[in-house]
């Protein structure tokens, strides 16, 4: 279970949750007392997903089950569920594990969705998208079922130009791209518990690519994409790629180089929870690190002024800070490649 979910420790009500075939988590109402049900839908849903208020059905019986698996840097979800409604309201705080977009595709029922003064009713195979961190309301009166693709900001950013103005967009399921991704992703659930996870796992990123290029047949026409932050932050990350290795690089070289503002490219940044220089930094630690396990024959330092550090002592404490290990202790304690 990665970050995402927490079950174990935070959901703390007994025999609510059976692991299937080693496949994924099954979180289900039915393992939990009648009166109970509400609150502790509540708190699963706010745990995984957003935090929302619940309004269970009137006329039936609460009824959610929901079977979560991991899947590569994404999760699928795969949801049964009565009719409902979820509402996230304004301001409320949320986890960083849930800065994430979900990519909802209706199984069967009736569902509409909210957000950003949009409302988009899906039929069984449509597909929307949603920001969890936004105010938001779900609602079905009816019972449903459906699968979510969580995906992180981040990376729905750098596959998708203008991912902010999809959201409760209608992907319809009955032709076009649309169709083949959700057929594509309906059939990786349906088949999850019969492929072995290296192959469920593959999956991943062409159900991501699928879905992307579906997004991008309703996203609005107007949308001006040179001034999208998501291709605002791929050309600068771009950029520092080609110029990683030199030890002059800094803000004002990469704000030159990309014709965009210092300011506004920490504010790119910003919004990944860190600084452009730290970014920097990362990106030259991640290539010594590679370098260091992959050519034990060159010197630490070498490695070191070759991406850009120029002060060994410097890049020493950098590097354990980062990775947890002195940069002379990998390379002494990693086993020789094997040629």
């Amino acid at each position: 279970m990665n970050k995402h979910a927490k079950p174990d420790m935070e959901l703390n009500l007994a025999g609510e949750k059976s692991i299937m075939n080693n496949k994924g988590l099954m979180l289900s109402t039915a393992n939990v007392l009648a009166e109970d049900r509400r609150d502790w839908l509540q708190e699963m849903i706010c745990q995984e997903y957003a935090r929302v208020e619940i309004t269970p059905p009137t006329n039936q019986g609460l009824f959610n089950e929901t079977l979560l698996h991991e899947w590569e840097k994404l999760r699928l979800s795969v949801i049964r569920s009565h009719g409902l409604t979820l509402e996230r309201l304004p301001r409320e705080p949320h986890k960083n594990s849930q800065d994430n977009y979900l990519a909802v595709i209706l199984v069967s029922g009736h569902y509409l969705m909210e957000q950003d003064g949009k409302e988009v009713f899906l039929e069984p195979g449509d597909i929307t998208i949603y920001d969890a961190t936004r105010p938001h309301r779900i609602y079905s009166s009816t019972g449903f079922s459906k699968l979510i693709v969580t995906v992180p900001r981040a990376m729905m950013r750098d596959r998708l130009a203008g991912v902010e103005y999809c959201t409760a967009l209608q992907v319809s399921g009955k032709s076009g791209m649309g169709a083949v991704a959700s057929s594509f992703v309906q059939s990786a659930a349906r088949q999850a518990e019969n492929m072995r996870p290296a192959e469920f796992s593959a999956l991943a990123g062409q159900s991501l690519d699928l879905l992307t290029l579906a997004l991008t047949s309703v996203r609005p026409q107007n949308f001006n994409l040179s001034r999208s932050r998501s291709v605002s932050l791929r050309l600068v990350k771009d950029f520092i790629e080609r110029y990683l290795a030199d030890s002059l690089l800094d803000t004002a070289m990469i704000a030159t180089g990309t014709h965009l503002s210092a300011r506004y490219i920490n504010d790119l940044f910003r919004d990944e929870n860190t600084s452009l220089m730290r970014y920097v930094w990362a990106r030259r630690l991640e290539k010594c690190r590679k370098e260091i396990l992959s050519f034990p024959q060159y010197s630490v330092s070498t490695i070191a002024f070759r991406w850009g550090f120029n002060d060994l002592s410097h890049f020493s404490r950098a590097f354990k800070n980062h990775f947890g290990v002195c940069p002379r202790t990998l390379k002494f304690d990693s086993p020789s490649p094997v040629s």
